[in-house]
């Protein structure tokens, strides 16, 4: 059990001391990056779903 104790306050102290832990704006910005790249790959994927659907009708409205 003093094992477990001895992590944890390792761990706590490491956190408290160690990490150099973002500030407001740079966490803002950052999650702002983040949304920008997430909507960006998203409307691409939508856009190549959209030619692949458009394609296969076209292959598929020869075979009928």
């Amino acid at each position: 059990m003093s094992k477990v104790k001895a992590y944890i306050s390792d761990c706590y102290n490491e956190l408290a001391t160690k990490v150099s832990w973002p500030t407001w704006a740079e966490l803002q910005s950052s999650a702002i990056v983040v949304l920008v790249a997430a909507l960006i790959i998203s409307l691409i994927v939508f856009f190549m779903d959209s030619v692949f659907q458009g394609t296969m009708n076209i292959i598929y409205s020869l075979f009928e």
